[in-house]
């Protein structure tokens, strides 16, 4: 079985720079690439986006490698912050546009979604 991966693709408000970033910032040990991920990205209406990783478009954002020795505290400071918003948000594993094992977060559900045309949250 496949190690479980130790990166991070995020595509909205985890974005260095934006208002969720001080949540992931403390595990990052690169700067991070620009990258894609296949599928559909949303505007939520609520000051952040949801993804939904189908593979029918693409998805702009970035891929954080994480320490490794805090993984675990990180997944779970992350996992408990997504489940604060609305949508349900979800962990998922997802392989990047340049080719990346990466975590990412997808939408749940309940909420009303309008696409985001060129999958770039940071120029909606």
């Amino acid at each position: 079985m496949p190690a479980a991966p130790d990166a991070l693709f995020v595509y909205g408000t985890l974005r260095r720079g934006d208002v969720r970033w001080s949540f992931l910032e403390p595990f990052v040990i690169d700067d991070g690439v620009d990258d894609t991920a296949s599928g559909t990205l949303f505007d939520t209406g609520l000051g952040y986006p949801a993804a939904v990783f189908d593979g029918e478009g693409t998805i702009v954002g970035a891929t954080f490698r994480l320490a490794a020795d805090r993984l675990d505290e990180a997944l779970a400071v992350l996992d408990e912050e997504e489940d604060t918003v609305l949508g349900l948000y979800r962990r998922v594993e997802v392989v990047t546009g340049r080719g990346v094992h990466a975590w990412a977060y997808a939408y749940g559900t309940g909420l009303t979604l309008t696409p985001i045309a060129g999958g770039d949250w940071s120029t909606r």
